[in-house]
């Protein structure tokens, strides 16, 4: 399992952001605080606060570099 921080901070990127993560075989997770969402769920990500970066939990290995590629857009960099 790999967790990367992400900032959704408009609802087109949350739309593209779901587009995404679906078109992979694997669970994602975003946590916040102590709230635990299912990334391919637009309604999920929507309840959550998207004015503060995210933890997203991606449950795979096999294609990790390849996830992270397509995620690159989102992920906050320190």
């Amino acid at each position: 399992m790999t967790t990367v921080k992400i900032l959704l901070d408009s609802i087109d990127k949350v739309k593209s952001f779901v587009n995404d993560v679906t078109a992979f075989d694997c669970d994602f997770d975003l946590i916040s605080g102590r709230y635990v969402i299912d990334a391919k769920s637009i309604m999920g990500i929507f309840s959550l606060d998207l004015s503060k970066s995210i933890d997203l939990s991606i449950h795979s290995e096999d294609n990790i570099d390849e996830v992270l590629k397509t995620l690159d857009q989102y992920i906050v960099k320190d």
